[in-house]
């Protein structure tokens, strides 16, 4: 256990938000736009020499960037928001000096 002794040096205003993950917004959207170039796929008649397969991955060519773009387009309206929400507060900037006690015993290996 460790005794600590704490400072005050200070306070600061800062401001605090809630910002988004955008990788999460990212990922979300590049799946949603594989599953959304699967269901448009399936919608259609395929060619019967090109196949379901090869037509479903040319179409994710253009389908998961896309879904990756409006994912990053919604995360960063959420990002502008949350910075317009933000709140100012008082944050006490402080020191801690921390002194280790002594432990009388063995370590076993």
């Amino acid at each position: 256990m460790m005794n600590e002794r704490e400072t005050v040096e200070g306070t600061d205003e800062v401001r605090v938000r809630r910002a988004p993950k955008i990788p999460t917004f990212l990922i979300i959207g590049g799946a949603l736009g594989a599953i959304a170039t699967l269901i448009i796929a399936s919608l259609y008649p395929t060619d019967p020499n090109v196949g379901f397969g090869v037509l479903v991955g040319y179409l994710m060519i253009f389908g998961v960037p896309a879904g990756v773009l409006i994912g990053a387009l919604v995360a960063l309206f959420i990002d502008r928001v949350s910075t317009r929400r933000a709140r100012v507060i008082a944050a006490e900037r402080s020191h801690a000096d921390a002194v280790p006690e002594e432990v009388e015993g063995e370590i076993e290996p």
